[in-house]
C-alpha cells in the first residue's frame, strides 16, 4: 500500500466553526497523521500522510467539511515528507 503526502488549504468559513477538531476527528479515523492549523488569511491548513486511498477519502471530506462550515475551495499540494513526524494527527 503506497503512502501518500500532502499540504492542502481549506478556504471559506473554516475558523471558528470547529473544522480542525471535526478534521483531526476524520483523519484519525481513517488512520492519518499529521495536523490541521489556522492560518492568519482565516484559512485552514491540513498537513496529513498515511495510505493513499485514506487521504484520498480526507480530501473528499474536506470539500466540505463539518455542517458548520462553508468550504469555497480546497487547494492540495502534494509533498514527498510532511514537515515533521507526528504520532498521530493533532489540530492546532
Amino acid at each position: 500500500m503506497s503512502q501518500r503526502y500532502i499540504c492542502a488549504r481549506v478556504f471559506g468559513r473554516v475558523q471558528g466553526v470547529g473544522f480542525r477538531y471535526f478534521t483531526q476527528q476524520e483523519a484519525s479515523r481513517l488512520g492519518l497523521v499529521g495536523r490541521a492549523s489556522n492560518l492568519a488569511d482565516g484559512s485552514v491548513e491540513v498537513m496529513a500522510a498515511g495510505a493513499s486511498e485514506q487521504v484520498a477519502r480526507l480530501l473528499i471530506w474536506l470539500q466540505s467539511g463539518p455542517r458548520t462550515a462553508s468550504v469555497e475551495r480546497l487547494q492540495v499540494e502534494e509533498l514527498d515528507r510532511l514537515d515533521r513526524d507526528y504520532a498521530g494527527f493533532f489540530a492546532h
